[in-house]
């Protein structure tokens, strides 16, 4: 697929976000080269250090192999910062996200590469088969409803919405680089972003192990978080999707209540009045965003039809070390 040179065109980049990984830093390094080297692709890994208090520095510093390159965050920022990081940081003219606790099947990034390359499409996530996680009474069933939640609002179907393994276009990607939260939800953030604007996102199945460390999910909090990123991003998107719902639901209960209090008292309640008037209005600002995003959409076309610029990146050297 691509060439063992390292000062050759880079083909893909791997991001590899890390907070107090030092029990399988190592381990996951040597899969993730490993598998790649063996499949002939041309790569570079890009570790984002994201504030570790363990020795998770010093062992990706002491990594020999020639791709790997670290960026150090001089605090924590969470997941969604380090990727950021190391996706402004890739060469590549495609970037893999995956985490390093185990869980992933890194020995096949390749193969997602090869998926979105003989495919043609511009992502493709990692679909996971099982669930691995804490509280899985808890986060099971909430995963559900805001996976059908996205799949209603992207009128799409999606096996796996926050998987944290995917490759993308970097040229696609970096178009949304900057609505990515700090937080694990950068991943339903990516995901949906694609899916929002007509890019191809497809699902290969692979299967997901329990994790090696302790595991920085809050349950509770990061749900929470979920939800409120997929009604955000599909209202930044789509929001006639969100606004024109509650706008008709407003306007059938105002009607329905007034009906009701004309065929019992037979006059209106000035509260049927207000829901009804507020739907209506709730609808215009749903049509306003709806027009604003169109002309934002044009606007980034036509940006994007021009030559190159405002793209440029920092290069990173092999081995190389930088602080953020």
């Amino acid at each position: 697929m691509g060439s063992n040179k390292i000062d050759d065109e880079i083909m893909l980049s791997v991001v590899l976000a890390a907070f107090n990984e030092e029990v399988c830093i190592e381990e996951e390094l040597r899969i993730v080269c490993d598998g790649l080297d063996e499949a002939n692709v041309n790569y570079e890994v890009i570790v984002v250090d994201d504030g570790s208090t363990d020795d998770t520095a010093r062992l990706v510093r002491g990594d020999e192999h020639p791709r790997v390159s670290l960026i150090q965050h001089k605090s924590n920022q969470g997941s969604g910062a380090a990727r950021r990081t190391g996706t402004l940081a890739a060469k590549g003219q495609f970037v893999m996200w995956s985490d390093v606790d185990l869980t992933y099947p890194n020995d096949r990034m390749a193969d997602l590469l090869n998926h979105l390359c003989s495919r043609g499409v511009d992502q493709v996530v990692g679909a996971r088969d099982s669930e691995r996680g804490t509280m899985k009474l808890l986060r099971v069933p909430a995963k559900y409803a805001i996976r059908k939640l996205a799949c209603f609002l992207t009128s799409s179907i999606i096996p796996d919405l926050n998987s944290g393994m995917r490759v993308f276009r970097r040229e696609i990607g970096l178009r949304y680089i900057d609505l990515l939260p700090k937080g694990f939800s950068c991943v339903t953030t990516i995901t949906l972003a694609f899916l929002c604007n007509g890019h191809s996102v497809e699902y290969v199945p692979i299967r997901y192990a329990k994790r090696a460390g302790k595991s920085k999910f809050h349950p509770i909090k990061d749900t929470y978080r979920y939800i409120t990123q997929v009604a955000r991003m599909v209202t930044y998107f789509e929001p006639l999707k969100v606004f024109l719902p509650i706008s008709l639901g407003m306007i059938g209960l105002g009607s329905l209540a007034a009906g009701v209090n004309l065929w019992r008292t037979g006059s209106m309640q000035e509260m049927d009045l207000v829901i009804f008037i507020g739907g209506f209005f709730v609808g215009v600002l749903g049509l306003i965003a709806d027009l604003f995003v169109k002309y934002q959409r044009k606007l980034e076309r036509l940006i994007s039809s021009l030559p190159e610029h405002g793209n440029e990146r920092q290069n990173l050297p092999s081995n190389s070390f930088r602080e953020y």
